[in-house]
């Protein structure tokens, strides 16, 4: 099966608006990426904003002019510039988002080039927002923020906590350049023709496992497998996004600390202590996607305390070890008759037999949806960008999941545990 690259972003006009917040200094990094990605990027830069990053710099990174309150009245352009932009642009990314350009696009001021594109927009916008974690809280900004998030054609991306360019902790970072593009990404995957920005998941709970789990066998050796956890925290960013709260269980990651921000994470590493957080958890969910790859076995007392020589290590295999327990089965034994489980299980061989195991799988798990991941397939699966595969059902439903993006193919199975959801709810 031919693997297609990744072009969400490749021929995407991207209009960057950047404001007087000091995390303004990481947005030349994201356009950078968004150009590198094939994204035609513009930017449009607040006076206060050209104190901390230079119009030239965003400019040179773009290969586009950087616009300036200055330039919105120039003679030479055939039209205004403000309605220019709008028109131009297939999305807006507001990077960082001030206090006060907040304050001023939600009471409809059309202050500056940036504040007038924002009013004559009718394309979809994402806003990222960054200040002094004090502003942040302040009661008037978090009222704007409340009517910002009302905007059907807005994504409010809140700030992140940690230290400030203050020196405080606390709220008021921008979201990570890595998270706010795959945040682009979402939209161009999931905006309708309208340009309205779906949260078809608000009020949905989610719990979500992820990542491999690690078994200790001695102070140096361990059993593990090779998932990096991708496909599960682009699931959890991916639902978040669209609305819905999220927990995320996830053990030893191979990705980039950016790809969590913003998610309740519960970092574990064994399959005991994935499951002891499963338990406390499930009982608050009532979406539960499974896609873990759980270590399946371990030494039955645990690890021993001192390191084994090879001889001893080999003999031990065959007595010393135990089958680790089916964690999605025993959660399913505690289903409740409001939650829906989704599965994941890794198989190789030919498509029959992939629909074949992965429904015998199905059935005596007793989930209702089950995704039949191929990984003896180069280029998807384990430590890959790119999955595709089966995704099994009630009604004997086998529907193929072509090989795409795993962001893709996180929106898509999104989609279908909605459509089941719906379906379930009419049979009641």
């Amino acid at each position: 099966m031919k693997i297609e690259s990744d072009h969400c972003l490749r021929g995407k006009r991207i209009l960057i608006g950047v404001c007087g917040s000091i995390a303004a200094v990481k947005t030349p990094l994201l356009v950078s990426n968004l150009v590198k990605a094939g994204a035609e990027v513009r930017c449009i830069i607040t006076p206060s904003a050209t104190h901390l990053v230079s119009p030239l710099s965003l400019a040179t990174l773009s290969r586009n002019r950087a616009y300036q309150d200055k330039d919105q009245w120039d003679p030479i352009e055939p039209k205004p510039l403000h309605v220019t932009l709008a028109e131009w642009a297939e999305l807006v990314v507001i990077a960082p988002l001030s206090a006060t350009s907040l304050a001023q696009w939600v009471h409809g001021l059309g202050e500056g080039l940036l504040g007038s594109v924002l009013l004559a927009c009718e394309k979809p916008i994402i806003a990222a927002a960054a200040m002094n974690t004090g502003m942040w809280k302040n009661l008037a900004v978090q009222e704007n923020w409340g009517r910002l998030q009302a905007f059907p054609k807005v994504l409010c991306l809140s700030p992140s906590s940690g230290l400030l360019a203050c020196d405080r902790e606390g709220e008021g970072r921008m979201p990570d350049p890595e998270l706010i593009e795959l945040a682009i990404k979402s939209v161009l995957i999931r905006k309708d023709s309208e340009g309205i920005i779906q949260c078809d998941w608000k009020g949905q709970r989610v719990l979500i496992t992820a990542g491999p789990t690690l078994e200790s066998l001695d102070p140096a050796r361990l059993i593990t497998n090779r998932s990096s956890g991708r496909m599960g925290v682009l699931l959890a960013q991916a639902a978040k996004l669209r609305g819905a709260s999220v927990d995320l269980i996830h053990g030893p990651l191979q990705l980039s600390s950016a790809l969590l921000e913003g998610l309740t994470t519960y970092p574990v590493k064994s399959a005991q202590e994935m499951q002891t957080k499963l338990t406390k958890l499930q009982t608050s969910a009532n979406v539960i996607i499974m896609t873990a790859a759980v270590s399946d076995i371990r030494r039955k007392n645990g690890a021993t305390l001192t390191k084994a020589n090879k001889t001893d290590l080999i003999n031990s295999l065959g007595n010393d070890f135990e089958t680790v327990p089916d964690l999605l089965a025993e959660a399913i034994q505690r289903k409740t008759n409001n939650q829906l489980f989704m599965g994941f299980s890794a198989l190789t061989g030919e498509n029959s037999d992939l629909q074949m195991v992965g429904e015998q799988k199905r059935r005596d798990k007793g989930c209702d949806l089950l995704f039949a991941n191929p990984i003896d397939r180069p280029g998807q699966g384990f430590e890959e960008h790119f999955n595709g595969g089966f995704l099994l059902g009630p009604g004997s439903m086998a529907k193929p999941m072509p090989i795409a993006s795993k962001l893709l193919l996180a929106h898509q199975l999104l989609d279908e545990i909605r459509t089941v959801q719906t379906n379930i709810s009419q049979s009641n």
